[in-house]
């Protein structure tokens, strides 16, 4: 039997004992209908679902949950239904029955797909990871909470979280119900999932494994106070270290940008309140230290040209590169292992950026510099440029997609 709070089987469902229900009982056992984007019925149901992670201890111990918390509160809700409606003029309505899979190393990537999911007005059937994060269960148990209180029956309906490992049948069952596919993945994985089919009006979005890097200006980080250096390495622990630089928008190389002699001060002061914040925050599992150990040999090895590695203790280790070859997405770090080059301007990127660089965070960098260069060189790749701090901010425009419009279909009415 299914494995399930009320032992329900969905319609379209193989009977598999491997499936466990976390959110919700069942499939819709008929077209359940959509709302229109930015609905006040999900609209006020996300504002409840903040609120109750804002004030949930448990999930104040993950800093991640609360970024996820913050965002769906309603002023951010509000902000981001007055952009959509300043720029639709259409009638727009939910596709009407998305099928999330989320990646299994980022814990709450899930959450995010489903809520921009339910803004554009969708039922969300959602494979949650297999592995256990405590992020996952924080949540749904939020979810069930706020469902629980009887005021949000149509929510009710439109969420049902579950898990199961990599089952073929499963998923092409429910591919066979959805109306849009949304896959988080390797390349493999989604290579994989593609070849299970979904209806033929079904819209696919995917998100496949990408790159991303931080540009620092030298100038900027000598210039900050004590109290702003601190905030930058904090910020910068966020995009990396929170996730083990496993997210596909956590860096892995760090541009910097200035004189030669600039540069030199500003990565002593800048990796020395790093490593010191790492020291005090984060948890180097010994797995961890000989998997980085191993990772900066072969990289030592395999990299072209000459390569300066450098350790701030254990927690902390850079390879300062002396050219910028294309190529270099397919090295990477984990752990606290970070490329470095060293550069006048951001003409650099221009022979290396393709459509596998997703993010680039910046500090001490006047954002017009970012928007001439992506107007000037048109570069074959990097959806957002974002500050440090925020690349792990998931929005509703994400690997250069629109997700409401995606997500939601227009009515022509004339």
């Amino acid at each position: 039997m299914l494995k399930s709070e009320a032992a329900v089987i969905p319609m379209c469902l193989p009977d598999n004992e491997d499936i466990t229900y976390i959110v919700g009982d069942s499939l819709p056992a008929r077209d359940p209908g959509a709302e229109a984007p930015y609905s006040p019925t999900v609209c006020t149901f996300l504002a409840s679902l903040s609120a109750e992670l804002l004030r949930d201890t448990v999930a104040k111990r993950h800093p991640d949950v609360i970024a996820f918390a913050f965002w769906c509160r309603k002023s951010n809700l509000d902000r981001l239904r007055s952009q959509f409606e300043m720029t639709e003029p259409m009638i727009r309505l939910g596709l009407g029955l998305v099928f999330h899979i989320a990646p299994s190393n980022v814990p709450v990537n899930f959450a995010f797909s489903y809520v921009i999911s339910l803004l554009a007005g969708n039922h969300n059937l959602v494979r949650v990871p297999s592995k256990k994060f405590p992020q996952v269960d924080v949540i749904c148990d939020a979810i069930k909470r706020v469902l629980a209180e009887g005021k949000h029956s149509r929510i009710a309906e439109m969420t049902k979280m579950f898990r199961y490992n990599q089952n073929d049948e499963i998923t092409a069952a429910l591919s066979d119900c959805c109306n849009a596919r949304v896959i988080w993945g390797g390349d493999e994985t989604i290579r994989h999932i593609r070849k299970i089919p979904t209806p033929v009006r079904a819209v696919e979005v995917a998100f496949s494994d990408r790159y991303s890097l931080c540009a620092l200006g030298a100038n900027g980080v000598l210039e900050a106070d004590q109290a702003s250096l601190q905030r930058l390495a904090e910020m910068f622990y966020n995009d990396t270290y929170l996730m083990d630089q496993n997210a596909c928008s956590s860096p892995h190389l760090v541009i910097w940008i200035g004189e030669d002699s600039s540069i030199r001060l500003a990565q002593e002061r800048f990796w020395e309140s790093v490593a010191t914040l790492v020291r005090a925050k984060y948890d180097l599992a010994p797995v961890k230290a000989i998997d980085k150990f191993h990772t900066i040999c072969k990289e030592s090895i395999e990299l072209q040209g000459e390569c300066n590695i450098s350790f701030n203790t254990n927690y902390l280790y850079r390879i300062e590169l002396d050219r910028l070859s294309p190529g270099i997405e397919n090295h990477r770090g984990a752990f606290g292992c970070f490329y470095e080059y060293l550069s006048e301007d951001l003409e650099c990127l221009v022979p290396i950026i393709n459509n596998r660089f997703q993010t680039l965070t910046y500090f001490g960098l006047d954002i017009d510099q970012f928007k001439s260069f992506i107007s000037n060189r048109r570069p074959g790749g990097v959806d957002r440029i974002v500050p440090i701090g925020s690349s792990l901010d998931i929005g509703v425009f994400w690997d250069g997609y629109d997700l409401i419009r995606t997500l939601s279909r227009v009515i022509e009415v004339n």
